[in-house]
């Protein structure tokens, strides 16, 4: 019989899971507290959400998104 790995050690693959016990829907005329909220935060977890809001926004994963390489061989004239 095949043991199963111990995961327990490894970081968290999606650290960004939503709270939906925290999630509501309000109308725009009613107050927020989402200045509070974002204040209490330090400035790594802000820019942790905002890199967060930026990738689903634009659909965008660093893990697999690379850069195209483009090579182009010149040969020089020879003189």
């Amino acid at each position: 019989m095949k043991k199963a790995k111990d995961t327990s050690n490894l970081p968290d693959p999606n650290p960004f899971k939503m709270d939906k016990t925290a999630f509501s829907v309000t109308t725009l005329s009613e107050k927020s507290d989402d200045k509070e909220y974002w204040l209490s935060k330090t400035p790594q977890e802000r820019l942790a959400a905002l890199e967060l809001m930026r990738q689903i926004n634009y659909g965008y994963d660093p893990t697999t998104d690379r850069l195209q390489r483009v090579l182009e061989i010149v040969e020089l004239p020879s003189d």
